[in-house]
């Protein structure tokens, strides 16, 4: 009932992009660090993503992790999962009795799957579309593999909810979006990342790391990143697609 997308882009951020006819599945299907990433999926078990995220980023390989898991589990055929280690190595489980189409594809930086689609066409072109996407921003160009993926028809049912998480090498989330009730998930989080681009990504370049505790702590460069954006946002004659509201 849900498709997904694991990658590490080339500067070393992991992201997790997930969507589905099921309510809020960016909050049940990723479980993701700065180091690893699960994904969690058709009869989800949440227990399959907090142990394979830790022991990943204690140095198990992802097969490894994965093949316990799935010999442990009585569930185990009504699962589904994919999975990529510190060395940016992928696993992936499609079980017997995850309701078809179902299955997976693992590419050198990338893993997709899906259950509940119209077809295998619609991993192949969210694959297709993530490996031809390489100018993109690492955002944008896993949304845009989702799109590819709905395009080829998607989750049978239809559309409900997506989510999209990116680390950056940090514990906590630099990026985590997500569309829990839409008519137009993915459209949605087309959208907010649209609106994160006009300050949330500013203000994220002077936030706290495990390296640098108190992050910068003053409003240099911020403001006028911000600035930055709304000129050049302005003289391309786009009109801000945030929600918020103003008072005086």
């Amino acid at each position: 009932m849900t498709f997904s997308l694991i990658a590490k882009d080339a500067d070393g951020s992991i992201g997790l992009i997930v969507a589905s006819k099921f309510f809020a599945c960016g909050a049940v299907v990723p479980f993701i660090s700065g180091k690893v990433a699960v994904a969690s999926q058709a009869f989800c078990n949440p227990i399959w993503g907090t142990e394979a995220r830790a022991r990943m980023e204690n140095g198990e390989s992802a097969e490894t992790v994965l093949t316990d898991l799935v010999a442990r589990d009585e569930g185990r055929a009504i699962r589904q999962a994919h999975i990529m280690d510190l060395e940016g190595r992928f696993a992936a489980h499609t079980g017997a009795d995850c309701v078809d189409w179902a299955g997976h594809l693992i590419r050198g930086d990338h893993s997709v799957a899906g259950n509940m689609l119209a077809g295998a066409r619609v991993i192949e072109a969210m694959s297709e579309s993530y490996a031809t996407g390489a100018g993109l921003p690492f955002a944008e160009r896993l949304i845009t593999a989702m799109q590819a993926g709905e395009a080829a028809g998607g989750d049978k049912r239809g559309r409900q909810a997506a989510g999209l998480v990116i680390h950056q090498g940090q514990a906590h989330p630099w990026l985590d979006l997500r569309a829990d009730d839409h008519a137009d998930p993915l459209g949605e989080l087309t959208r907010l990342w649209d609106v994160a681009q006009e300050r949330y990504v500013h203000f994220a370049k002077g936030m706290p790391t495990a390296e640098r505790f108190s992050g910068y702590p003053t409003r240099d460069g911020i403001d006028a990143g911000i600035a930055a954006a709304e000129a050049k946002r302005k003289a391309q004659g786009r009109l801000s697609r945030s929600h918020a509201v103003e008072l005086e």
